[in-house]
């Protein structure tokens, strides 16, 4: 998975084909014996999934692209250990319940979209290929053309700045502002045009002026930050103790979110000192919290690893801990509010 907008790197214009990203690194991170059960959360391709079975795990798949499941034929066919589910990464926990497992061994979630949702310019992913602006992962729901026509300019700048790290947030969201009174987005290149046309391109710049627009949309659309957060929390839940977690983040949002999941689950939870009697909570986790990076070698063969990272951590004997956190992203709008067509 990629948290790129189009099919190409952007470095040379080259075509990527989908390769898993830093695959050893994933599989050596697991370091199970053969026979464990290891959740897939993002299967994608099947690429993990495929290398995890070589291995000689059971893998359990999930991913909320049916595509994605109604392309795995061939793999079910020659793997008896896979199993497979549609559904959302974040929902693991409700989707393992429902088989009847209490229980993993493994849970590796590769967060993004993939390269097979970007080459095929109907799903709407990309700014290098004319398609409609849609970015549902799902097909399910309101579209990225929906929030784009709709959205009231503030909350579709603090998407741009917060979501695809936007400097000219404001900038583009007042252009959109001003060219939907004319007429609907309907299309990826014309969304992309308005943008280059709006902010230009700095020649030292190497991705396309598109590119973070495309990426806030995207992650707003598929609400992938907060499916991420559920995710972490049921691994916590569902992980045996000695059970291992892999993650692997493409840009800052996704890892600064896991970065800081395992600090602070690999860290005594202590109460107030205000509050002598809240009782001290061990870890749940034992993770050195260094990510682990692409080589010169996989990078030159994959450009997508260049921005990958890598996390991974063992869970500890020490139960959950209660509650369901929310997510810092409160000053964002809810997809579910998205103002009615015409209002």
């Amino acid at each position: 998975m990629t948290d790129l907008g189009g099919t190409e790197d952007p470095a040379d214009g080259g075509p990527v084909r989908h390769i898993p990203v830093l695959l050893a690194p994933v599989t050596a991170s697991l370091d199970l014996p053969p026979g464990s059960l290891i959740v897939d959360g993002t299967f994608g391709a099947g690429g993990y999934s495929a290398a995890l079975l070589r291995r000689g795990y059971r893998v359990l798949g999930i991913d909320r692209d049916p595509s994605a499941i109604a392309g795995a034929r061939a793999l079910l066919d020659e793997h008896p250990a896979l199993t497979l589910r549609e559904g959302r990464f974040g929902d693991l926990e409700a989707l393992l319940r429902q088989d009847g497992v209490e229980t993993v061994d493994g849970i590796v979630l590769d967060i993004g979209v993939s390269s097979m949702q970007i080459d095929e310019a109907e799903r709407g992913f990309s700014f290098q290929k004319d398609g409609p602006l849609d970015m549902r992962m799902s097909g399910s729901g309101p579209t990225a053309a929906d929030v784009v026509n709709r959205l009231k300019v503030g909350d579709l700048a603090r998407i741009l700045n917060f979501l695809g790290e936007e400097r000219q947030a404001g900038r583009i969201a007042r252009a959109i502002e001003a060219r939907r009174t004319e007429r609907p987005f309907e299309r990826t290149l014309d969304l992309a045009g308005l943008v280059a046309r709006t902010i230009g391109r700095n020649p030292k710049d190497r991705i396309d002026p598109a590119t973070r627009t495309f990426q806030a949309l995207r992650i707003f659309v598929n609400d992938e930050l907060g499916e991420l957060v559920r995710a972490l929390l049921a691994a916590e839940r569902m992980l045996r103790p000695g059970g291992r977690l892999s993650v692997v983040t493409f840009h800052s949002l996704e890892d600064r979110i896991v970065k800081r999941f395992l600090r602070d689950r690999s860290e005594a939870a202590s109460g107030s000192r205000h509050l002598p009697d809240v009782q001290h909570k061990a870890p749940t986790f034992e993770s050195r919290n260094r990510p682990v990076v692409g080589e010169e070698g996989e990078i030159a063969l994959n450009p997508r690893a260049r921005s990958a990272k890598l996390r991974s951590a063992t869970r500890t004997q020490a139960p959950a801990r209660e509650g369901r956190e929310a997510h810092a992203f409160a000053d964002l709008p809810d997809l579910a509010d998205l103002p009615a067509a015409g209002a």
